[in-house]
């Protein structure tokens, strides 16, 4: 009987350990993922971003901001990405639980230069499905240290 008690209790035990694993609390319904966040993009003048042609998977893509003014801006690698669903922005739920952040490096777009910028989201995003979609990003206009303007480029693709 210690026998059978020992191999029912490793077998219990494994049951136990399998049904504990993590979850993200993310709804599979997009109609209740949360809102965008942000209602005012493209506002910089002569300044925007766009998919690289043949770039775009299931897992990232590569932007290209451009920058036609005299003035040079700087942008990081913090996005976030949004789905359209029924007309509105919403956010895609980040698929990994606890904390998680960006380096906080500062890229510089020249003045009248080009950047590309290669995105890889599976880390937070997992893979996406089909549908159209867009990535958000924040670019600075550094006017002293400590002293600048935020502003948010989007740019929208499909995956089909």
């Amino acid at each position: 009987m210690g026998k059978t008690t020992f191999i029912l209790g490793v077998m219990l035990s494994l049951l136990f350990i399998s049904g504990c694993g993590t979850s993200n609390n993310t709804s599979n319904d997009e109609t209740e993922w949360e809102p965008t966040e942000y209602e005012d993009v493209n506002t910089l003048d002569g300044v925007t971003m766009h998919v690289k042609e043949g770039t775009v998977s299931a897992i990232g893509l590569t932007v290209i901001l451009e920058n036609s003014r005299e003035q040079g801006y700087t942008y990081g690698e913090y996005f976030s990405l949004e789905k359209k669903v029924e007309d509105h922005w919403v956010q895609v739920p980040i698929t990994i639980d606890g904390d998680y952040g960006f380096n906080d490096i500062g890229y510089g777009l020249e003045p009248n230069g080009t950047s590309e910028w290669k995105v890889d989201w599976e880390w937070l995003y997992g893979s996406l499905d089909s549908g159209d979609y867009r990535i958000v990003k924040d670019i600075l206009d550094i006017k002293e240290p400590g002293d600048y303007e935020r502003y948010y480029l989007a740019v929208e693709f499909t995956l089909d």
